[in-house]
């Protein structure tokens, strides 16, 4: 009489912790920023930690915390994540780009330099290492795909502080470090797609040879371009609705009720369009927020959008640190080896310090120009290459395509990457960025 109810038990008291969980990070992201902020120690260090001793107390079996078992959940949480994280990022930066005037692409200098010659640097090397260890080509260009993206979301004095309204026709108030970390991780998180569709092409058609075109024309260009132009398209659409849209009775436009939830129909819609569009919906979600953003620039609006989002990330991004680490003390790492723990500490001490600067030193801008940074912050933004929640985002989806793409042994090495990155990024982040205002004299 009583087997139905006991049977449930376990369910209901997992769905109940579930809870439980989400109101503590809740909590946790509320009170941490303030009792943090005199410390070198960031939330997500924090979150980490709670959640490895949670995971340490005698917890349901039922748990999703295998991800093998649970990759669709993980890579639609991660999604959302990332999504609302690029968003953010696209509101926050009050530098402006005109795709139009080339004049502006200087000051977006370390961004490109960061993107066209870093990234590729650290998705080979990454890569490199791992086939020296033994991996199949296929593995191991996923993990450098997947180790490639940046989040300073975790490294808060890393990232631009958000919109600080007035006109800013041609530079913004935000230091050359900050804005070079944000600006890379708005748009690596889409351009590391095309290196993990390589590495899915490879793990299942084959031979290069096959597919070589497909993806330099498609994959490479065809989708890059999709996904920037929608996102063009579709933030124009809703700035001009934002901004302009009065009807015949004089009221007052979206803007001026101050409707900030048009940044999460913005999110939406964008990455909505650019998938069904066949483009990269993350580029689609950044390159929307930034247009967006130079709509009226100087416009109290944009600080309202970016408060909200930015407070759904906080959430997002500490909800999947707590996991993580309770998932740390569960068994995640049980497959972790020498091999990962070298491509870990290799790519967070030296292979990213590499590349950022090899990136960054040559034919640079001069330190007193918008885009120009000094050597000590070159050093800085090569660095502080966070590793994020993107990593986790691009696993799970690799994984749903093939099989061969989702083994224990790269879970365990992209969170062991991943914690690791947001232990010495967030020591570091205080300091580090502390000596380097004072050298500007902020």
């Amino acid at each position: 009489m009583h087997a139905t109810p006991r049977a449930g038990y376990g369910v209901r008291v997992t769905a109940d912790l579930v809870y439980v969980v989400a109101g503590g990070t809740l909590l946790l992201a509320v009170l941490l920023p303030q009792l943090l902020r005199h410390w070198a120690v960031s939330a997500p260090m924090v979150l980490v930690a709670v959640g490895m001793l949670v995971g340490l107390t005698p917890l349901p079996d039922a748990l999703p915390l295998d991800p093998q078992e649970n990759r669709a959940v993980i890579e639609h949480v991660t999604e959302l994540t990332v999504l609302i994280a690029l968003m953010g990022v696209g509101l926050a930066i009050d530098r402006p780009l005109n795709l139009l005037r080339r004049s502006s692409w200087g000051g977006w200098s370390p961004t490109w330099r960061l993107l066209a010659v870093a990234m590729p640097l650290t998705i080979g090397s990454v890569a490199l290492l791992g086939w020296a260890a033994g991996l199949a080509p296929a593995v191991a260009l996923l993990l450098g795909a997947v180790l490639a993206p940046t989040d300073p979301v975790l490294a808060s004095d890393v990232q631009v502080a958000g919109p600080r309204g007035g006109d800013r026709d041609e530079v913004d108030g935000d230091d050359d470090v900050r804005f070079s970390l944000t600006s890379e991780a708005g748009l690596n998180d889409g351009l590391a797609f095309p290196f993990v569709y390589a590495a899915v092409l490879l793990a299942t058609e084959g031979a290069v040879g096959g597919w070589a075109l497909e993806w330099v024309g498609f994959y490479l260009v065809g989708k890059i371009v999709i996904g920037v132009l929608v996102g063009l398209v579709v933030g124009r659409l809703l700035a001009a609705l934002a901004f302009r849209g009065r009807d015949s009775s004089d009221a007052p436009t979206v803007a001026e009720r101050g409707e900030s939830l048009l940044a999460l129909a913005a999110l939406l819609s964008a990455y909505g369009v650019g998938e069904v569009a066949g483009g990269y919906g993350f580029l689609a979600v950044f390159t929307c927020a930034m247009t967006l953003r130079s709509a009226e620039r100087g416009h109290d609006y944009h600080r309202a959008m970016h408060e909200v989002v930015e407070r759904l990330e906080r959430l997002f991004t500490l909800f999947v640190l707590l996991v993580l680490g309770i998932a740390l003390t569960r068994g995640l790492l049980a497959t972790l080896d020498w091999r990962g723990v070298l491509v870990g500490v290799a790519l967070v001490g030296v292979v990213r310090p590499l590349a950022g600067y090899v990136a960054l030193a040559p034919w640079a801008r001069q330190p007193d120009e918008v885009g120009g940074t000094t050597t000590p912050e070159k050093w800085a933004v090569a660095f502080f290459g966070v590793r994020g929640v993107g990593s986790l985002y691009y696993l799970a989806y690799a994984a749903g395509e093939s099989p061969d793409l989702g083994g224990d042994w790269l879970w365990s090495t992209v969170a062991f990457t991943l914690v690791l990155s947001v232990l010495v990024h967030g020591v570091l982040a205080t300091p580090v960025m502390a000596r380097i205002d004072r050298a500007r004299g902020r």
